[in-house]
């Protein structure tokens, strides 16, 4: 039996993947959440793998973290704050500005 491995893809990055599915042979599924991230992809699949990695490297986020935070783009800090309480760790004003200063 093949062992599935789990990677965490933001909206771009998983668009691209299921852009090289052949439609003719994708389920209803497939085709539904090819619509749905070409809809809600905010930025292209190399600079959504870039800031990532920004935000993990200069930031401290975590994989999850920084994920969830391409996905979505906020835009300011209030927006910003409205993820990051939910998380197990306060981050500092400072690197909230850091944040936005590199998603945008």
């Amino acid at each position: 039996m093949e062992k599935h491995t789990k990677k965490l893809l933001t909206i771009p990055e998983a668009h691209q993947m299921l852009q090289k599915i052949d439609l003719e042979k994708a389920d209803q599924i497939q085709k539904r959440t090819l619509d749905y991230t070409a809809k809600f992809s905010k930025a292209p699949p190399d600079s959504a793998k870039k800031l990532r990695k920004e935000l993990e490297t200069e930031c401290g986020l975590s994989e999850e973290e920084s994920v969830e935070l391409v996905n979505v783009m906020p835009k300011s800090l209030e927006e910003l704050r409205t993820f990051t309480s939910g998380w197990r760790k306060l981050l500092p004003t400072e690197t909230l500005e850091k944040v936005l200063k590199i998603l945008h």
